[in-house]
């Protein structure tokens, strides 16, 4: 290069100032909510328990030190989420520590699954036989019993540090826990156990599950209300009499389950405080448990138990808010998504259980969004992800929230409103359910 050309190069770079490239000056466009959630979102393996298990890390940093953790279901019976829960299960336990899984099922069918888990005693097939009627009677599935028998083997294995099982539910308590209730305080004062067992008269099931769930809510409402009046004497006099805790805890599940039936369903306002009181004392069993072993928890229920928010007017604070509310940051929560598959449930007269299948999921809905991620199942933590996602995932819109009767929804949910955490499946199938 000449000392002419070079100096016609600096005059021109003083005129105009540096060049720079126009493709650096180009403002690159925004991310959309689909962009970021990509970059969010982690790729699960599979909903199937076993093998390699290193695609859930990214999910024990999201838990970190949570104490409970809640994982919903967006129905009540499809295989995927039942395995997931398992896998899930299995795989916290052996790398964080859990020992416990709750489903939202009655404190005394928890009972008799931990005697079994812990103990070996009975045969879990007919105790979920026996106590998975009526509304539960999406639990007596194939998935759960594999998870049951499981916990089982492993106990087998660790007897000195066993898993446990707990149910947390209101809707029935079991013949047994009267028994001991009344055996446990007659031992120390046979006054008591005589006077508790005149309260406890007529209350105390003596027919299966399904059919006395039914007979109580065909009662009376003044018959229902007397009956929860004895139960709460009843558990006073307990207290009275210095039992330990877990025999107070039993009289205590006795007592909610009057109290669940206690309210006139008549009335649409008395509807709505039932399901409160349902979900606050679903609440109070997790924690009192938590707290009594010391054990960290998987919690499971359908998505808008676990949320915080609720969607519909009938449910005004869910447990999940009530967990929170007792653990702070401890309690943490996973709501499960899908855009398409089947599932069981009944038909709005809940005359006959039926296979449903949906899908895919509708313009304008939650799941049409998510499933256009790169990854066909995936988690991601909604704390963290950006914007504009972070605002997206905070606005309410349609989206599967399917119970025991369907059609159901879709229901306007906020989903980082409700979840801290968010696991989204492609495609679910119906769970196998077991004999009824």
């Amino acid at each position: 290069m000449t000392w002419k050309r070079t100096s016609t190069i600096l005059t021109l770079i003083v005129i105009l100032g540096t060049v720079v490239p126009a493709a650096a000056t180009t403002r690159a466009p925004a991310p959309t909510v689909v962009e970021t959630l990509d970059r969010a979102a982690h790729p699960l393996r599979t909903v199937e328990p076993g093998g390699d298990t290193r695609d859930l890390r990214p999910l024990d940093r999201m838990i970190a030190d949570a104490e409970v953790v809640g994982v919903g279901e967006a129905t009540h019976s499809s295989h995927d989420f039942f395995a997931l829960k398992d896998r899930l299960f299995r795989h916290l336990v052996e790398k964080k520590g859990f020992r416990t899984f709750a489903l939202e099922a009655p404190w005394s069918t928890g009972l008799r699954l931990d005697d079994y888990v812990v103990y070996g005693k009975g045969d879990p097939r007919r105790i979920m036989r026996e106590e998975f009627q009526r509304d539960y009677l999406w639990w007596n599935n194939t998935d759960y019993l594999r998870l049951v028998e499981w916990m089982r083997e492993y106990n087998i294995r660790h007897p000195a540090d066993p898993v446990r099982f707990v149910g947390d539910d209101t809707a029935w308590t079991g013949p047994e826990v009267y028994d001991e209730v009344v055996a446990r305080v007659a031992a120390a004062d046979p006054a008591s156990g005589e006077r508790l067992n005149g309260l406890y008269r007529g209350l105390r099931p003596t027919v299966p599950t399904g059919t006395y769930i039914e007979s109580y809510l065909g009662k009376p409402y003044a018959e229902r209300r007397e009956m929860a009046e004895r139960t709460g004497e009843a558990l006073e006099l307990v207290r009275r009499t210095g039992a330990d805790g877990g025999t107070v805890q039993d009289a205590t599940a006795i007592d909610r389950t009057a109290r669940q039936y206690a309210f006139d369903f008549e009335e649409p306002g008395q509807i709505a405080e039932a399901m409160r009181y349902r979900d606050q004392a679903m609440a109070a069993n997790v924690l009192w448990w938590q707290r009594h072993t010391g054990t960290k928890v998987l919690l499971s229920a359908h998505d808008a138990h676990v949320g915080y928010e609720s969607y519909d007017p009938a449910y005004p604070k869910m447990q999940g808010a009530f967990l929170r509310d007792g653990l702070g940051a401890a309690y943490v929560n996973i709501g499960l998504t899908f855009d398409r598959g089947s599932f069981n449930a009944t038909d709005q007269d809940e005359t006959a259980v039926r296979r449903w299948t949906v899908g895919p999921a509708a313009p304008g809905s939650n799941e049409r969004t998510l499933d256009r991620v790169r990854y066909r199942d995936y988690a991601v933590d909604l704390r963290t992800v950006g914007s504009p996602a972070r605002t997206w995932l905070r606005q309410a819109r349609p989206t599967y929230r399917i119970g025991t009767a369907y059609p159901d929804g879709p229901h306007d949910v906020a989903l980082a409103r409700t979840h801290d955490i968010l696991v989204h499946l492609h495609r679910v199938t119906a769970a196998r359910l077991r004999e009824r």
